[in-house]
């Protein structure tokens, strides 16, 4: 036992972990080369490059690229679509000239139109008066064939006025005047003016049997219908 007043003399116990950690701050003291080290020496500047790099891109850089590439995607899809050129305005001269170019087609138009409205009603007054004079000779031609139907054969007399007869209906008829057929046909009431009935077995049903007075067309036109008697 230790006299008092006196302090005990402890020693120092040296334990394996204290020498550890010892060791460890030493080694890392005393070698400048290692990487703990190296990562302490890296300037600022540096540091600052590898954090950048290791950023990811931001979102707008990413918006333009994807924007970039549907627009050349569209256009390589339309490769012969071409943007049209801007339509020049016409100068004032030029639509003067368009308005004067239409004005002259227009009356021109107008004039054909009137030219072909005036050779029909032309054609048609024409027409119209020639009716009107054949319905005057008409009744002039039953009187030359009446007197004929009772001129005497041989008469020298008569056979003259026959053949001034003939050289006045071939006239009319170049000019256009035509008889309308009746004996055997069948009646036509376009044609025809039935003024009698008559039973007769050798003909059939609705048949002219006899023509009373002629008829007679200009052109396709009825100017006198002819008087028949029908049969049955």
């Amino acid at each position: 036992m230790s006299k008092k007043g006196h302090s005990p003399d402890f020693k120092k116990v040296k334990t394996p972990g204290n020498e550890d950690k010892k060791r460890g701050s030493e080694n890392f003291e005393t070698k400048p080369g290692s990487k703990e080290a190296k990562v302490e020496e890296k300037p600022d500047e540096e540091v600052k490059k590898e954090e950048a790099s290791n950023e990811p891109p931001k979102n707008g850089k990413e918006e333009e690229k994807s924007s970039g590439k549907t627009e050349t995607t569209a256009e390589a899809a339309a490769p012969g679509k071409e943007e049209e050129p801007p339509k020049e305005k016409p100068s004032p001269e030029q639509k003067k000239i368009e308005e004067l170019e239409d004005r002259v087609k227009r009356q021109m138009a107008e004039f054909e139109n009137f030219r072909k409205r005036t050779e029909k009603e032309k054609a048609d007054s024409f027409d119209r008066g020639s009716r009107e004079v054949f319905e005057k000779i008409l009744p002039v031609i039953d009187n030359f064939e009446r007197g004929l139907s009772q001129a005497a054969e041989g008469d020298a007399f008569a056979d003259g006025m026959k053949m001034i007869y003939k050289q006045f209906t071939k006239i009319l008829t170049d000019m256009g005047l035509s008889v309308i057929e009746t004996e055997g046909k069948e009646f036509d009431p376009n044609l025809h003016n039935a003024v009698m009935h008559v039973e007769d077995e050798n003909l059939g049903e609705n048949i002219i049997a006899e023509e009373l007075q002629k008829g007679y067309t200009y052109h396709g036109t009825v100017i006198r219908p002819s008087m028949v008697k029908v049969a049955n």
